[in-house]
């Protein structure tokens, strides 16, 4: 089903689950984090489990700043969310540009690789962030912010999208040199073109940047926060490297793995654009609520198309992660259909002839379909986030609302 023809009445379980996360969460820092799998009967389930974060959401004060919910989820006309926010786009990106020129000119060119114009790719996080950032321009509690500018909340919210492109651009020179990858968005990988080390270097060299940056916007939660992201990131690699058998045939050892690695980034960069503005916690977790799910909903596309999209549509090689011994949500799910795909995944896919009995199992599973299910479960969550924000009459505050839940859309439709 096309996510854009769901009923309201089929959001409304969405979005009271939204509204019951906001009313009961766990004492501690922990969140909920939810997926969804089919019972051999054929039946859904919805399974909640506890991952715990110790800089995650804190829990929410009942007693003060509670939010107003809107009564119906944003269902008007659609906006091109890259259009709506393309003048900032355009600012960020031709300060990232001027941002990784390094004194040494072969660290430079490694740096500068994937910020060319043409080779940007979809600038998909920073769009997040601006949007939400105009999405999140609501009344401030009272003292807050009071006599900052307008212009210079905007500029750092949009220092945090920059920000967030370099960490997320590092790590893909990193995951580059850890998979021997040779292209990347299409054209030759830094790691192939001027080797391991200049991948390496170029990449600790866009955290280094990103950290003066960060240090520039003098919010500590917020340093701490996207500190929190870049460890999620190392930890989601190194579990990925190190998983046992039964870890790597295991669902929620998966989903964690795919936080870290995925949507940690974007959910703590969402957060962090809402406190910069002053807002409240319920707010903050709210932002972090939609960046979660989105990432997740978009890292369980992008396992979809690994098996089913080309190498031309996805900028790099088709079934990669097969062939590097990564399981993912589609063999997962194939696996609880037909067991006797256990014992492949467990001999590993070194050997040829396990990738293409791996693959004849997956076709004779409904894992591709189950796993673009889950990542419908998790756009609807996060468009649930969206709806839930306190509401505003601000059109400039709805469009990018709209937008936000457009990409949402765009996500689980995406073909590359």
């Amino acid at each position: 089903m096309i996510f854009s023809r769901i009923s309201r009445r089929n959001l409304k379980g969405s979005f009271d689950a939204c509204r019951w996360f906001l009313c009961n969460r766990h004492q501690n820092h922990q969140f909920l984090f939810s997926h969804y799998y089919h019972s051999r009967g054929g039946s859904l389930d919805k399974v909640q489990r506890s991952l715990i974060s110790s800089n995650g959401p804190p829990k929410l004060d009942d007693t003060s700043h509670q939010i107003h919910y809107q009564t119906s989820p944003i269902v008007e006309d659609q906006l091109d969310p890259f259009s709506l926010v393309a003048d900032e786009l355009s600012l960020v990106s031709n300060r990232l540009r001027a941002m990784v020129v390094a004194e040494v000119p072969q660290l430079s060119s490694a740096a500068e690789h994937f910020f060319k114009m043409g080779v940007e790719g979809k600038r998909f996080r920073p769009t997040v962030l601006l949007l939400m950032s105009t999405a999140l321009n609501l009344p401030l509690p009272p003292n807050e912010l009071s006599g900052t500018l307008t212009t210079e909340l905007n500029s750092r919210q949009q220092r945090l999208a920059e920000i967030t492109e370099m960490i997320h651009v590092a790590s893909l020179l990193h995951d580059d040199v850890l998979d021997d990858a040779d292209t990347r968005r299409g054209i030759g990988s830094v790691n192939c073109l001027m080797g391991n080390k200049m991948a390496v270097l170029a990449g600790n060299f866009l955290l280094s940047r990103a950290c003066i940056t960060l240090a520039s916007l003098k919010h500590d939660e917020v340093v701490s926060l996207m500190a929190k992201a870049v460890e999620n990131l190392v930890t989601g690699e190194t579990k990925q490297m190190t998983t046992t058998s039964d870890e790597r045939c295991s669902m929620e050892y998966y989903m964690e793995k795919t936080y870290y690695k995925t949507a940690s980034l974007i959910s703590n960069s969402c957060k962090s654009i809402a406190l910069l503005a002053g807002q409240t916690t319920e707010v903050a977790t709210v932002a972090f609520e939609f960046g979660k799910n989105l990432g997740l909903a978009y890292q369980l596309i992008d396992d979809v198309l690994d098996f089913t999209g080309t190498s031309a549509s996805l900028g790099k090689g088709s079934l990669s992660d097969i062939h590097h011994g990564i399981v993912t949500a589609p063999l997962l799910f194939a696996m609880e259909e037909l067991p006797q795909l256990r014992p492949v995944i467990e001999d590993g896919f070194d050997n040829p002839a396990n990738i293409d009995l791996a693959l004849d199992y997956l076709g004779k599973s409904r894992g591709i379909q189950r796993t673009r299910e889950l990542a419908l479960k998790h756009a609807k969550l996060a468009e649930s986030a969206i709806n839930s924000l306190p509401a505003s009459e601000d059109d400039e505050v709805r469009k990018s609302r709209r937008a936000l839940v457009d990409l949402t859309h765009r996500v689980i439709t995406r073909n590359k």
